[in-house]
């Protein structure tokens, strides 16, 4: 390998050593044949003696006038950073150079290819917001002007509108601690209170919160199978009620009626369970999957908003799982239903 690597960094050099070698023997040779006694190792002792200092000139020189060429494009064009240059990688290999380029032209393409979807990403994500801001706003501009032209006068509709304007303002609560809450899981500024505790009774004090919920629907919210026995794992339990409670409302939001909702809790690992919560509502379609967690994302555009909420519900609920160093995962068929699961650290 390393006679390999010597021929093809100094193929160069050592061709053009040879040429000049010879060139300057023959020419000296016949030189100091018409002119001196010349005798036969002579001609031997020079071209050597030539053939060594052409190539070390040769190699130097181009060596350096690669290096100072390229390091002046590369910061020109501010390509690479300067410190990745020594002059120890610069040969006169341009095989080798082409390879760095190539390479670093590929990394450059993908990291804009990249940035393009983030653009994509920025520019639906603002018109999201703006959306979500612009309908509790906007209806409860409406209720208040409509108070302001003389509705206040009338105390049924006072307390009507005061009443739908109240609604549309704890909208705007939900919109915006839930964005607060999902920058401060990004940066890692919201932390985790973890401690030891029972999963099952977890989820059925979540059960107990959205039983009339549920009951409206006539949905019916259990276990797979009774749980006898603690199931303690090792999380932040404010934050997990809230994934469950998150779930199990959006299980709610898009069953159907006298459907169910069943949750599962399961030993995955010696040292993991994973929770599933399955229902048999409306399903969703392969193509929404991938972007299901992302914010403001709905899989129904305008059906979803009726049922209120922030429409963060499940980018919250992945970004307090994945803060848990665990995942979380979705299955789903249309027209069959829906489950969503994550892992949790298990304790003794």
């Amino acid at each position: 390998m390393q006679h390999t690597k010597f021929k093809k960094s100094y193929k160069f050099a050592l061709k053009t050593a040879l040429l000049i070698t010879i060139y300057v023997t023959l020419f000296t040779s016949l030189f100091l044949y018409y002119f001196f006694n010349l005798k036969w190792y002579h001609p031997l002792i020079l071209s050597i003696g030539v053939y060594i200092f052409s190539f070390v000139i040769t190699q130097f020189r181009i060596e350096r006038f690669i290096y100072k060429r390229v390091k002046k494009i590369y910061d020109d064009l501010t390509l690479l950073e300067s410190a990745s240059l020594t002059k120890g990688s610069i040969t006169t290999d341009m095989r080798t150079l082409t390879h760095e380029i190539d390479k670093y032209a590929r990394d450059k393409k993908i990291e804009i290819e990249t940035l393009r979807v983030r653009e994509q990403y920025r520019k639906e994500f603002l018109g999201n917001v703006s959306h979500e801001l612009k309908t509790p706003l906007f209806t409860v501009q409406g209720y208040i002007l409509t108070l302001l032209d003389g509705a206040m006068n009338d105390e049924k509709l006072r307390t009507k509108y005061l009443t739908r304007a109240s609604k549309g303002i704890e909208r705007l609560g939900y919109i915006v601690n839930d964005l607060d809450m999902i920058t401060k899981l990004e940066v890692g500024d919201l932390s985790l209170n973890y401690e030891k505790f029972n999963i099952v009774e977890l989820v059925e004090s979540v059960f107990d919160m959205f039983e009339m919920k549920a009951s409206k629907k006539k949905i019916t919210l259990t276990f797979d199978t009774d749980y006898n026995y603690p199931i303690m794992v090792n999380a932040d339990k404010e934050r997990i009620q809230q994934v469950l409670a998150n779930l199990v409302v959006n299980s709610l939001k898009y069953g159907r009626e006298k459907g169910t909702t069943e949750i599962s809790i399961e030993n995955l690992i010696k040292n993991k369970v994973i929770i599933r919560v399955t229902d048999n509502g409306e399903g969703i379609e392969s193509e929404h999957l991938e972007r299901l967690f992302e914010r403001f994302y709905r899989v129904d555009k305008s059906g979803s908003r009726k049922e209120g909420g922030s429409g963060l519900g499940l980018s919250i609920v992945k970004h307090i799982i994945e803060a848990h160093d665990e995942k979380i995962y979705v299955e789903s068929e249309y027209g069959v239903g829906s489950e969503f699961s994550f892992t949790l650290e298990k304790v003794k």
